[in-house]
């Protein structure tokens, strides 16, 4: 068995996959109790060169605001619709052309994920989840899009087995009556194998088994490095070993061509007096490290220089998530566009380079005529839904009590309400950007870091976002009851969604 993996650990992907540059995707979950219109939500994506999303659903209004932006865009089928679809072609067909046909090319759809961790999760849907697969793509393939849209299914890393040393890896035998016409399905589609991984449940579940530098990508002394006795690779981060398990084991049910992409990752910012390992600063470091490594193409030991495209977990805190506090608080931002904590992205590109210390702020401009500073500031307060409370009397911002001060806070409300999106500072010429900070006193301006907490957005009650995805999704904590081992899962490789 040994040497049969460790001439399996010298196999690599097609050379073409090496040479796809890598990308950085992002999850955008819903359950907010204030969510950001769909307008506002690819406002924040262009800012921050985010250029891949993944949904949870197909969201009428998301897919039309995201229509002619370039960004890729991969749509799920929410685990409440799969039984209806895995029973008939026509269902299949029918959900494709009002969920793909309707907006592509538009939108640039790139993939449809099916269902979400079935076989981990919903076990008794397991024996339709490959006939749904099929009719989506029978679907897709009746528009001649079968070439243009890849199909496939996100899974827990639970699925995998004896995941280390990764050359041991192997799925749990009993998926294999669905697992193995999947994979077939795969190869024979060119698509990818859709896997989650989240090295924060190794690390926890691991009763100190994993050191946390190891989980966080920190640098490790030599004598620290993980080695898979089989193949004498070195680890020196949980991702990796997971991603390569993944790979091997695919080899083991004689799979090697099917690239794998990371379809969820990241680490909790907050977390419970249960949880104290959820914290800011090793939430920053995780996503911090990751992003590097996925942006710099480093890949892994089992296929060096193979780019491992990935989808943090996730764009906003979902607030309105039940659960331990550490299932409200995976996202890089809050609902207002502000960040969370400010990523550590050195020699990282440009993606979420907005994402940093360097702020920006939107002001009323020297000089501006008060008569049209007046309209500005009420149109913010008025149609553009900012939250002008601060500045009633009495209110932290009401001193000084001037045009000019009153329509540099609202202006910047809206312009960070808007991602600080280009053109979202302008107010008919009359606001300027800046980098001082025009906080004073108690009045702690919306681009403030100190007012991360705060929210100055008006309830927003014309987001077009439906729960359907957010039903599909379960608590993270509950999907990840595993041995400590580094449990198996996915890389991705340089594959273009």
């Amino acid at each position: 068995m040994g040497a049969l993996f460790l001439a399996l650990c010298l196999l690599l992907l097609p050379c073409s996959l090496a040479d796809e540059a890598a990308f950085l995707g992002v999850n955008i979950g819903t359950d907010l109790s204030d969510m950001p219109n769909p307008t506002q939500v690819v406002a924040l994506l262009r800012a921050q060169q985010l250029h891949h999303v993944r949904l949870y659903d197909a969201d009428r209004g998301m897919l039309l605001a995201l229509a002619n932006t370039g960004i890729r865009v991969v749509i799920s089928v929410p685990n409440d619709e799969l039984l209806a679809i895995g029973q008939s072609n026509t269902t299949a067909s029918n959900w494709v052309a009002r969920n793909v046909l309707a907006y592509y090319p538009a939108t640039n759809i790139t993939a449809i994920a099916v269902g979400s961790e079935i076989l981990s999760t919903l076990p008794n849907a397991a024996p339709v989840l490959v006939a749904a697969i099929n009719f989506i793509h029978s679907a897709l393939k009746a528009a001649n899009l079968d070439s243009k849209i890849k199909v496939s299914s996100p899974h827990s890393s639970s699925v995998i087995l004896d995941s280390f040393p990764p050359s041991q890896a192997f799925f749990n035998r009993s998926l294999n009556p669905v697992m193995i016409p999947l994979l077939s399905f795969l190869q024979s589609t060119s698509s990818y194998l859709m896997l989650n991984v989240y090295p924060y449940y190794d690390y926890v579940h691991a009763n100190g088994a994993i050191p946390l530098d190891y989980a966080l990508f920190r640098p490790l002394l030599p004598n620290k490095e993980a080695v898979d006795p089989n193949t004498l690779l070195h680890y020196t981060n949980v991702f990796d070993a997971v991603v390569d398990a993944a790979y091997f084991a695919m080899a083991y049910l004689n799979f090697t061509n099917i690239p794998v992409v990371v379809m969820e990752s990241g680490w909790p910012s907050k977390g419970d007096s249960s949880e104290p390992d959820a914290t800011l600063e090793n939430a920053n470091t995780y996503n911090s490290n990751l992003i590097r490594h996925v942006i710099n193409g480093t890949g892994t030991p089992k296929h060096p220089g193979i780019a491992v495209n990935t989808y943090l977990y996730e764009l906003y805190n979902e607030d309105a998530r039940p659960g331990p506090t550490s299932e409200k608080n995976w996202g890089l931002f809050d609902a207002n566009g502000v960040p969370v904590y400010a990523l550590q992205l050195t020699e990282a590109g440009t993606v979420l380079a907005n994402d940093t210390t360097r702020q920006t702020y939107c002001v009323a401009r020297e000089g501006a005529d008060l008569k049209m500073l007046q309209a500005a500031l009420d149109w913010a307060c008025g149609p553009g839904k900012v939250d002008c409370s601060p500045l009633l009397q009495g209110k932290p911002c009401y001193e000084p009590d001037t045009v000019v001060a009153h329509a540099s806070f609202a202006f910047d409300a809206y312009y960070h309400r808007m991602a600080m999106a280009d053109g979202t500072c302008s107010f008919n010429g009359v606001a300027t950007i800046t980098t001082t900070n025009p906080g004073h006193g108690p009045c702690n301006f919306p681009g403030s870091g100190s007012t991360r907490n705060v929210t100055y957005i008006a309830p927003s009650s014309n987001s077009t976002h439906s729960s359907n995805g957010i039903q599909s999704r379960f608590s993270r904590s509950q999907q990840f009851r595993v041995p400590y081992a580094l449990v198996a899962l996915l890389l991705a490789s340089a594959w273009c969604l």
